[in-house]
């Protein structure tokens, strides 16, 4: 059971990943219904089989103050897709604020960018613009389905439609 499952909340927006366990006891204690199944992948009983569940929604409405995406390392590098903004490397990755913070750059998601160290040094403590560098793209504060939609490309197409993202 090595599948993710996505949950809604009952306006249908994402709220939370779980576990398939933790999926069949909301299905069974009905606090959720499912949306979407896995193809081809089932939980056997003794007595009986279950489709794996991709998709979720909660039988209830759940207020969940919204908390944003955590500013941190990982996160900071899957929106720069592991690539240095500059010249595209992946290797040797630092955080580089684009504008410095000696010069009033604050530390958030529209000033912190994924650099190689190299373009990182190269730069210093100049704006991209004083060290002839160029971003490759500009800097952004993603969602949580920003993320859920990365990783259900990857590993859950069934969510992709409860996402808003087509399917490729």
């Amino acid at each position: 059971m090595e599948k993710r499952v996505l949950v809604l909340n009952m306006d249908h927006s994402p709220i939370a990943v779980i576990t398939v366990q933790k999926a069949f006891v909301l299905i069974f204690l009905d606090k959720a219904t499912c949306l979407s199944h896995y193809e081809g992948m089932e939980v056997r009983t003794v007595n009986e089989v279950f489709s794996y569940p991709a998709v979720l929604r909660l039988n209830e409405y759940k207020n969940i103050p919204f908390r944003g995406v955590l500013l941190n390392r990982n996160n900071l590098f899957r929106r720069d897709k592991g690539a240095c903004q500059y010249c595209g490397s992946k290797k040797n990755l630092t955080i580089d604020h684009v504008i410095p913070r000696s010069k009033g750059g604050k530390t958030n998601w529209m000033n912190l960018i994924t650099a190689c160290n190299r373009c990182n040094v190269l730069k210093g403590d100049k704006t991209p613009e004083q060290s002839g560098l160029v971003l490759q793209s500009k800097p952004f504060k993603p969602s949580l389905v920003f993320f859920l939609s990365e990783y259900a490309e990857r590993q859950a197409e069934e969510w992709l439609p409860f996402l808003g993202v087509k399917a490729y």
